[in-house]
């Protein structure tokens, strides 16, 4: 795949790159390394005075770089706006509790008498220059995620973003340079993605971090696996969202379509399977397939516009797919489901009913701003479609039952319980998943802790 702005919203190709060969690629691995002596020294207060200043550009820079994100990947521009905010604020929560978060710990004082010691600590001490492997849906925000905690933990970071996102990777080591951070903190490869696989076995990459497909999970954890170096992976999704009878139906219909279509319908943590109590299903899907229906789709400029275009050709080829096989197995399109007329890599928003286990749609993540609905007997099945996934990000549950929000926390095979609302990101809380959909955490203090060599330092009496 070319490293390449192509245009979504009609195919055109604005600018092609050319990729970075292996000679500039040495020199960018010698100045990560010889950046991190010096780095690592730095103070917390040093490094979170650099990423304040990064998020002020950010906020200075939010229309400019939002206008890139959409003509690179079609997100609706006022989404990739807040895309940018959402940055700025993750950046500035790590300046500001990065250094509490990995604050020496002190054992028990009786398991240090214990040990025959005097004293001990634990201390978090950074790794290195880390890999970060980075998908082109939330080309800010899933960058921003790994970097900010990176940098403030004291390592120093390598970008091999998405082929279809470059402009947005080249502005984000300008913005970090910008900021004040030297030229080897952060920077950018521009390279495709068979040259992951060497820089992943090149002794002075000390961790990597990837965002993707399960294939390119699987792959990246094959070599680090191989070369025996940490890894975080956050891999697909198909999250349940489920509808008891105690619900506010009417809120959480208005809640699924925006839940479903965020960011066109392209997030690993948007709902894809709405699984609704048979006593509230037909209000449900009723409020629903309305909502979905009346979205507007157009041009991802326009501020106007809620969806916008699929990122690329093969990504609508894909949906259609899936939507295809499921009609000739027999499940029922309540709304959408044909490809629109004209230029562009649109899709309507969708809403399938009727779907079974043989249906690649129930086992496979539809990427794109396609829906479907279970018909649930009681708590009991309403988990078990759930948990019939080969995924496990995030889930939403949506009743006003204590015993069954217990039982969904207890039960649901996710990284998250979202109850009553959406799931969402947030610098303070863990993200993160089961089964195929990766391990290890981003964000809070957990992700912070990801890539830090935890350091026992013990003391003789």
């Amino acid at each position: 795949m070319p490293i390449a702005t192509v245009n979504p919203a009609n195919g055109e190709t604005l600018r092609t790159y050319e990729a970075m060969d292996e000679q500039e690629l040495e020199r960018r691995l010698q100045l990560a390394q010889a950046t991190f002596r010096t780095y690592r020294t730095t103070t917390y207060p040093e490094r979170a005075r650099l990423l304040n200043r990064a998020a002020d550009l950010l906020d200075e820079d939010q229309g400019a770089i939002g206008t890139i994100m959409t003509t690179e990947m079609g997100k609706p521009v006022k989404q990739a706006r807040a895309e940018a905010a959402k940055c700025a604020k993750a950046m500035r929560w790590y300046a500001e509790h990065a250094q509490e978060l990995l604050a020496d710990e002190e054992p028990a004082a009786a398991d240090v008498k214990d040990s025959g010691g005097s004293r001990a600590l634990v201390r978090y001490r950074p790794l290195g220059p880390v890999l970060a492997v980075m998908p082109w849906n939330f080309p800010l925000w899933q960058v921003v995620r790994f970097a900010a905690p990176a940098l403030m933990a004291g390592n120093v970071g390598l970008l091999k973003h998405a082929s279809n996102v470059p402009r947005t990777a080249l502005y984000l080591e300008d913005l970090f340079h910008r900021a004040g951070f030297t030229e080897g903190c952060f920077q950018t490869l521009l390279v495709g993605s068979g040259a992951v696989d060497a820089l992943l076995r090149d002794e002075r990459v000390k961790a990597a971090t990837l965002t993707g497909s399960e294939p390119a999970g699987r792959a990246v954890a094959a070599t680090a696996g191989e070369m025996i170096k940490k890894t975080v992976l956050e891999l697909g999704g198909s999250d349940p969202y489920v509808v008891m009878p105690s619900a506010d139906v009417d809120r959480a219909a208005q809640v699924a379509v925006t839940a479903r279509v965020q960011n066109n319908g392209q997030s690993c943590i948007a709902a894809k399977r709405f699984i609704v109590h048979t006593d509230v299903y037909d209000a449900f899907a009723e409020r629903f397939v309305a909502g979905m229906a009346a979205l507007k789709v157009g041009d991802p400029l326009a501020e106007e516009t809620e969806v916008g275009p699929l990122a690329s050709e093969q990504g609508r080829a894909d949906l259609e797919e899936l939507v295809d096989d499921a009609r000739r197995s027999g499940a029922a399109v309540l709304c959408g489901g044909e490809r629109p007329d004209g230029p562009g890599w649109y899709y309507p928003p969708t809403v399938l009913a009727g779907v079974t286990r043989e249906m690649r749609i129930h086992r496979e993540e539809a990427f794109g701003p396609v829906a479907t609905l279970y018909r649930a007997a009681d708590l009991d099945e309403a988990i078990l479609i759930a948990n019939d996934s080969p995924f496990g990000l995030s889930s939403n549950v949506w009743t006003r039952d204590e015993a069954e929000v217990d039982r969904f926390v207890r039960d649901l095979e996710a990284g998250g319980v979202f109850v009553n609302g959406m799931t969402a990101s947030h610098p303070g809380f863990p993200f993160g998943g089961v089964k195929r959909s990766g391990y290890g955490r981003e964000l809070s203090g957990h992700g912070i802790r990801e890539f830090c060599n935890i350091t026992t330092v013990w003391h003789g009496a």
